[in-house]
This record gives C-alpha cells, sequence and structure tokens, in this order.
C-alpha cells in the first residue's frame, strides 16, 4: 500500500465519522470544510463538471481529498483518486517550483545572465536576460516569429535552440507578456543545461520517486489508463479563435501553432516535454507540494526545498497590463502572484491556473496549499464560476474559525 494511502486511513480512523463519504462524492473532508465539499458536489449538478477533483492541505496535513464523475464522457469509467488529467499552464507553477530548488541547493541566482549557461544568448540584447526575467515573462520570447506546427513543438531541443536564436519581440527586462508555451522550452533548456538533467527528469526522480507524488511532465505509458480524457465544451474552439485584432507578439504566443483543447488526448501530447503545459496530475500532488510551499518547505517532515528559496520564488517582479494577456498581473519567479485575488482573499497567495480551468496555489497566511483538477474545460480566461465557487466557499467565514 503507498504511503498517500496509509495517510488517508489514519486521518479516517483519526477523524472517525467525521471524515465521509458521499454518494457522489468519493474521499475524504474534515468538518471545517463541509462547504467546500458541498461546492466541489454542486458543481457537477449545476456546473456541467464531468469528472474532477479537488484537495486541500493545511499546515501539512492533507484535510481534503474528493474526486467524482468521470475520466471520460464517452464511458461509464468513473474519476478515481490516482486519476491524472492534463492541468496545462497549471503545470508552470511546477516547473518554477524546480527552479526553486536549484536555487536552494545553490546551483543557479535568479540574478544569473541566462548566457551564462547559455552561449547563444550572449548576442544583441539577449545577454541581458536573467533568469528572473524569464521566469517572470520578461524575455520577449513570448512565441515563434516564423510559422510552425504542432510537431515543431514535440521536438523540445529544436524548439529551444529556435528561440535562442530569436530576436525578441521587445528588448528583455523592459516589457512583459505572457510566454504561454515557449517558457517551458527555454526552461527546460536552461534548466539542463544547469542541473544535467531536463525537468521532465528532474520531477519524475525529485518529486515522483522522491515524494510518491502523482506529477509528470508528459504522461508515462505505464499510467496512461490511469489518465482522464479532456473534453472541450461545444463554445469552445481551438487557440485559433483567439487570432482576429491581435498583436504580432499576441498571435505569437497564443496561436502559433493552433493549440486544440483536446491534444492532451492524443499520444504524441503525452510523449512530449512541454514543462509549459503537458503536466499531468492529480489535484492531490498539486495541493500537497503547494502546501510545502505555503508552510516550512516540507513534506510529511521531508526537506523540499528552504524557507529563504521559496521566499524568493514568490517574490514579484512585474506588475501592470500583460503584453499578451491584456490584463492587470503581477509575476513572481515563476509563479502567478494573487492581484486578481484569483487565489482568494490574502495577497501574499501565489500559484498558477491553466487553460480550461485547473489552478493549485499556496496561502502562507492560512498555511494551506489548494488546488483543482478536472477534464471538461471551461470557457473563462479568468474567473471559471467552478473556480469562483470553490474559492469562496474555501474562505467561507466559517471555514477558518
Amino acid at each position: 500500500m503507498a504511503h498517500h494511502e496509509l495517510l488517508v486511513l489514519a486521518q479516517q480512523k483519526l477523524l472517525g465519522n467525521n471524515m465521509k463519504k458521499t454518494s457522489n462524492i468519493s474521499g475524504v473532508c474534515a468538518p471545517s470544510f463541509t462547504k467546500l465539499k458541498d461546492v466541489f458536489e454542486k458543481n457537477f449538478a449545476v456546473q456541467d463538471e464531468v469528472g474532477a477533483s479537488i484537495a486541500l492541505v493545511k499546515d501539512g496535513e492533507l484535510v481534503v481529498n474528493l474526486w467524482g464523475g468521470l475520466r471520460d464522457s464517452d464511458s461509464a469509467s468513473e474519476w478515481q483518486r490516482d486519476t491524472l488529467v492534463n492541468v496545462w499552464s497549471t503545470t508552470k507553477g511546477i516547473t518554477a517550483l524546480c527552479f526553486a530548488m536549484l536555487v536552494d541547493r545553490g546551483q543557479i541566482s535568479y540574478a544569473s545572465p541566462i548566457a551564462e549557461y547559455w552561449p547563444e544568448f550572449r548576442v544583441g540584447n539577449r545577454q541581458n536576460l536573467t533568469v528572473s526575467m524569464m521566469l517572470s515573462h520578461q524575455g520577449g520570447l513570448c512565441g515563434f516569429r516564423d510559422p510552425v506546427d504542432i510537431e515543431f513543438l514535440y521536438n523540445i531541443e529544436r524548439a529551444a535552440n529556435t528561440l535562442a536564436k530569436m530576436e525578441p519581440f521587445w528588448e528583455p527586462g523592459t516589457r512583459f507578456g505572457y510566454h504561454a508555451i515557449t517558457i517551458g522550452f527555454l526552461a527546460s533548456e536552461l534548466f539542463r543545461r544547469v542541473e544535467g538533467r531536463s525537468i521532465k527528469q528532474f520531477v519524475e526522480e525529485e518529486l515522483h520517486q522522491a515524494f510518491d507524488l502523482d506529477f509528470f511532465i508528459g504522461l508515462p505509458a505505464s499510467r496512461n489508463f490511469k489518465a482522464a480524457t479532456i473534453v472541450a465544451p461545444k463554445t469552445m474552439g481551438s487557440s485559433a479563435d483567439l487570432a482576429a485584432n491581435l498583436s504580432e507578439a499576441q498571435l505569437a504566443a497564443l496561436a502559433n501553432p493552433v493549440l486544440s483543447p483536446t491534444l492532451p488526448n492524443t499520444r504524441a501530447w503525452r510523449e512530449a516535454e512541454i514543462p509549459s503545459a503537458n503536466g499531468f496530475s492529480s489535484a492531490e500532488a498539486l495541493a500537497t507540494l503547494y502546501g510545502a510551499l505555503a508552510s516550512d518547505g516540507c513534506i510529511k517532515g521531508k526537506r523540499l526545498l528552504g524557507v529563504e528559496a521559496i521566499n524568493a520564488a514568490r517574490a514579484p517582479q512585474t506588475k501592470g497590463v500583460d503584453e499578451v494577456l491584456g490584463l492587470d498581473i503581477e509575476w513572481s519567479n515563476g509563479f502567478l502572484c494573487n492581484a486578481m485575488n484569483v487565489y482568494g482573499p490574502n495577497s501574499s497567495a501565489f500559484g498558477h491556473s491553466g487553460w480550461g480551468g485547473s489552478f493549485a496555489f499556496a496561502d502562507p497566511k492560512r498555511g494551506i496549499g489548494f488546488a483543482y483538477t478536472m477534464n471538461r474545460m471551461g470557457t473563462e480566461l479568468v474567473g471559471d464560476p467552478r473556480n469562483i465557487a470553490l474559492i469562496e466557499a474555501l474562505y467561507h467565514p466559517d471555514t477558518f474559525t
């Protein structure tokens, strides 16, 4: 029996009837968070939820772990505790964590120029690009200038080399704009040059194996049977629908190449390494990692990284209107700061969200890590009604009394 399964069994014994299973939703929920459980269940009835999970870690303890619905809307395959689903850009938060771990180990500094490790960046204004600028979307390499197809994204070395030689859309450090896909290629190639392993390999060995967490960059073939099928709503098309009235940089970032919502259902996408978009995870794994980031950097007493590195990672680096998203955003070293209150009322919260609705964040003030994963994609860039309802329930006045 896996360690995390033993943990939940122990919690059930300790809390007895206060941890309960409903007819529609499986898992455990401490009594303080029954409103959260009720909203999660309600989302299936009123928000067209297909399959989903939520998890909450508070002060290092897993206090909520709920799942329900179907892994595939065309079958009766039920969502399980260990169901994995593509979380799109929620992946970026774990990539940021990987860099924070390197900083914690003294292998890199956020202030270091990328050119120290990657010779192609010693040319022109690219030589001024620092690790921090890259992680906070200031690099100007938000997309490819020349048209590329989906298969281009599956060759991470070619994609990274193309970006390293490309003229940025703006001088690095002068502006910022969301590097929706390309930040994954930049991050992984830099990471490999510094650490020796790709982010995909690092995640497998340092997060999955070391802490028994179900988070992966790409999906191992051996776990394909655990994968949920992404469901695109009828009102959502591909990223090509975003193309009207966009700037050159926005087109490069958001529509080159055009992405289909159902790409994660293909074997090619699952086999690729795209540390900005093809993370596959359970809510429990994400909440556990963010729970460590919200407290002392430990998971069940085992050190993940130190508090000093956490504080450096979540320190704001930019603030203002994002050149690509057109929203008033604040980025830290790879995490989305809580300037828009998407992660509740506390300004110190930080995390990342993904296309279609998934999200995960840490709230140091409350000592919590929370995550939501699902397979039915929503249409809102910000303000998915499922997200809003869950956050409101989590921060209900009765919750933290």
